[in-house]
């Protein structure tokens, strides 16, 4: 379908423009990276969140909540970075083994069309409900799968010290409020997420140079943007002493303003 509608528009214009549209595939002008972009990034703010709290990624256990694009890929690259995946689900339940899963080995059941909760467990593997998995002990949290699943209900029960938000909204605010008086750190979806629309971003940089960039490069360029966003809003949170979701909104409403400011409102 995007590029169905590159060439409707490449057509009335008269000329090929792969700009005016993102997430196509690579032979078409797409960006290499782009698929697994929004999971690199979550990974990524993952290790910084880390080392603000001055611990070790090498070795933490991860427990990721959702199994589509962003789950799957958050899943492999934390392990890439060194991390434990202890536990991981779908819609169905999840998996648990608490020195760790190897992402590749259940999503490659998953793929031949099993379930998690249908996973074969044994003394090591346990298959768990997705409420369960909320409350696993881990060093890292990530809800990955679909809104208000850490709700005022489960909130008291989250023992994990970092929650890194791959979901859209799964976090409610009554939620929030619990987790602050915990002292458990929330790194926002507008954050946390964001390295999907920054390779879209990428992608259409790409397009309007009609010069594309090898995977290294994306993955380059992804790093920077998003280490740099997590320490801008790690600071402004540290300055005003509020959550990174409000030092996240507070970076934003600032940003836009600046820009009216410097712009002005046209016409």
């Amino acid at each position: 379908i995007m590029a169905w509608i590159m060439d409707t528009y490449s057509m009335t214009v008269g000329y090929s423009v792969p700009g005016v549209v993102t997430g196509k595939p690579v032979e078409l002008g797409g960006s290499q990276g782009r698929e697994e972009a929004t999971g690199r990034g979550v990974a990524i703010v993952a290790r910084e969140a880390m080392k603000l709290m001055g611990k070790p990624l090498q070795g933490a256990r991860v427990v990721i909540q959702g199994s589509g694009n962003v789950g799957s890929n958050a899943a492999r690259i934390l392990r890439q970075m060194g991390a434990r995946i202890v536990g991981i689900s779908d819609s169905s339940g999840g998996v648990y083994h608490p020195e760790g899963v190897d992402p590749a080995e259940v999503e490659a059941f998953r793929a031949a069309g099993g379930r998690y909760a249908d996973y074969p467990h044994d003394h090591d593997h346990r298959v768990i409900t997705n409420a369960e998995l909320l409350e696993l002990p881990c060093d890292i949290l990530v809800p990955a799968a679909i809104e208000h699943q850490i709700t005022e209900k489960t909130a008291a029960r989250i023992r994990a010290p970092l929650i890194v938000e791959g979901a859209n909204g799964p976090t409610t605010p009554e939620a929030d409020a619990i987790l602050k008086e915990k002292g458990i750190l929330v790194v926002p979806d507008i954050l946390a997420n964001a390295g999907g629309v920054t390779v879209s971003y990428f992608e259409w940089v790409q397009g309007l140079e009609h010069y594309f960039w090898d995977f290294s490069e994306v993955v380059a360029k992804l790093e920077r943007v998003m280490k740099q966003a997590f320490d801008e809003v790690a600071a402004l949170s540290k300055r005003e002493g509020v959550t990174m979701r409000d030092a996240a909104l507070m970076l934003g409403v600032q940003r836009v303003v600046e820009a009216f400011k410097l712009r002005g409102v046209y016409p």
